[in-house]
């Protein structure tokens, strides 16, 4: 199953296209319908489409026709051709026919068109929100994320990266099925903000660091913590020693919920939780618990099996449920994340003021109990015919 963490990375990084199994049949059609509703309470509002084909980054243009970048002769070379699309008044709702295309991403901006540039490659350069420098970093843009293959369309809603200006999808099959995802409601920035920099006055701590605004003053985005790691050193310090020391006397079992099985694992003398396969894992920093890319949660060189550990032992401590809980992630249900004094505040925040508690607030946000709810914010179909992505207002 192709899950958000199977073929998107949380910068527009894209990974190889999904697997498909020798001589399968093409199942989904050669297009899908994409409608922009702009809900933004702007009249000058624009999308940009896209993502890779076969390894070559493309955009998909207003008329629905495709433009493929070629490699310039120096970096930082402005995009082309003119791949905006213009969403019209508030209210209104464009539609674009996409192709098959991988590691894509849907951005929405409005006040003015956002600058895309190419690097030799070709490799295309995407706008930033941690480059004050960039063009692009004043202006109030967001986006949603899709892979469009022969068997199927995903797509998602990602707050890995940050919140801003809020979306929404629903995504209807041709059989005439229709699955939504409603995200964060219209204006929900400020009140994150605000929440934010409560948390930081509360306990001393940097929270509000999190929030980016624009030269008015005004809230432009939240970031997610993993951004400023160096201001959360031993944030969850002593939440990852008590899970440590708990699983010295207590067996930990975790359920990879696939062929691997289940597995058990205790903390040893050399401080390692070692699990009854053989893979071990050091004891992770908090900057490693909010990347939950780094240290003992690295992919890099990481057998299958680890890759199934990983997710489930980053969720359980991103949500601090670790201590409490140890039948990983059978038994976790949504109202006992997020109760440690020091946990990911930025997920919390973000999932209290999501209306149905689905959306990727970490890259392992949908890591849930066998049967249990579906925590992330993905819709797919295997026979797609629209995807509508709404854009709300900012505040």
């Amino acid at each position: 199953m192709v899950t958000r963490r199977t073929f998107l990375g949380a910068s527009a990084a894209a990974l190889a296209a999904p697997l498909l199994p020798r001589g399968a049949l093409a199942a989904t059609p050669a297009r899908f319908n994409l409608a922009l509703l702009n809900a933004s309470g702007q009249n000058t509002a624009y999308a940009y489409v896209t993502g890779f084909d076969n390894g070559r980054p493309l955009f998909v243009r207003a008329d629905g026709s495709a433009y493929y970048p070629p490699s310039p002769s120096a970096p930082v070379t402005p995009l082309g051709a003119d791949c905006a699309i213009p969403l019209g008044a508030n209210g209104s709702t464009v539609r674009v026919s996409v192709p098959r295309m991988y590691g894509a991403r849907i951005y929405l901006v409005t006040g003015s068109r956002l600058d895309f540039y190419v690097n030799p490659g070709p490799a295309v350069v995407h706008p930033s929100f941690l480059n004050t420098s960039d063009t692009n970093f004043n202006k109030n843009w967001t986006f949603a994320e899709f892979t469009f293959n022969e068997y199927e369309l995903f797509s998602n809603i990602s707050y890995v990266d940050f919140v801003a200006a809020p979306l929404g999808l629903s995504l209807r099959s041709l059989s005439g099925r229709v699955e939504t995802i409603p995200g964060l409601p219209a204006a929900s920035l400020d009140p994150i903000c605000y929440s934010l920099q409560q948390q930081a006055s509360q306990e001393g701590s940097a929270w509000n660091s999190l929030i980016q605004r624009g030269p008015d003053g005004r809230n432009l985005r939240a970031m997610s913590a993993h951004y400023q790691a160096a201001r959360f050193q031993n944030y969850l310090a002593g939440y990852i020693d008590a899970c440590w020391n708990k699983y010295r006397g207590t067996t930990l079992t975790v359920d990879t919920q696939s062929g691997f099985g289940v597995l058990t694992a205790r903390v040893g003398g050399d401080n390692l939780l070692r699990f009854n396969n053989g893979e071990a894992f050091a004891k992770p920093s908090t900057a490693d618990v909010l990347s939950c890319d780094s240290g003992p949660f690295s992919l890099g060189g990481a057998s299958e099996v680890r890759k199934a550990i990983i997710p489930r032992l980053a969720a359980a401590l991103n949500r601090t449920t670790l201590l409490d809980n140890p039948n990983q992630p059978n038994g976790e249900v949504a109202s006992r994340f997020y109760r440690n004094a020091q946990t990911n505040h930025y997920a919390r925040l973000v999932h209290e003021r999501l209306p149905d508690n689905r959306g990727y607030a970490f890259p392992y946000d949908d890591v849930t109990a066998s049967g249990g709810p579906d925590f992330s914010g993905a819709a797919r179909s295997g026979d797609p015919d629209t995807l509508t992505v709404t854009l709300r207002a900012l505040r």
